[in-house]
């Protein structure tokens, strides 16, 4: 029994795609993008001119929020300085009721800090624990 030939030949890829002629491509060539036809600098100018004014309808939008927005800080204004006292009193009751919840954490923590203290030092077991 003979020995097979596992030999295969080698083929040129860039020789083959030349036996195969020249590729039909499917889309335009570079030649069609460079014959375009492109505008004149008068016709660039002008585009760049309406580019710069922009559309009418976002600066009648822009003109109308900004009157809104000064039409609001006007109110704003008034609320704040048109001597609204019924709402700064309720701002001064909140603080203060706030200070005292506050003080009376604070009296509460102390408090619950001694009596701790004051357990310990008699060697008594503590089963609660405020921190």
């Amino acid at each position: 029994m003979g020995k097979r030939d596992n030999r295969v030949a080698y083929m040129n890829p860039i020789a083959m795609a030349r036996s195969r002629g020249p590729s039909q491509s499917a889309g335009p060539t570079i030649q069609d993008y460079l014959n375009r036809p492109r505008p004149t600098w008068e016709e660039v100018k002008e585009q760049l001119e309406k580019k710069k004014k922009g559309s009418r309808a976002l600066a009648e939008f822009e003109e109308k929020m900004n009157e809104n927005w000064k039409k609001e800080l006007e109110k704003h204004r008034e609320k704040l300085l048109g001597g609204n006292e019924s709402s700064s009193k309720k701002k001064e009751k909140k603080k203060k009721e706030k200070k005292k919840s506050n003080r009376v954490s604070k009296v509460f923590r102390f408090l619950s800090f001694m009596c701790l203290e004051f357990l310990k030092r008699q060697n008594k077991t503590v089963i609660w624990n405020f921190t």
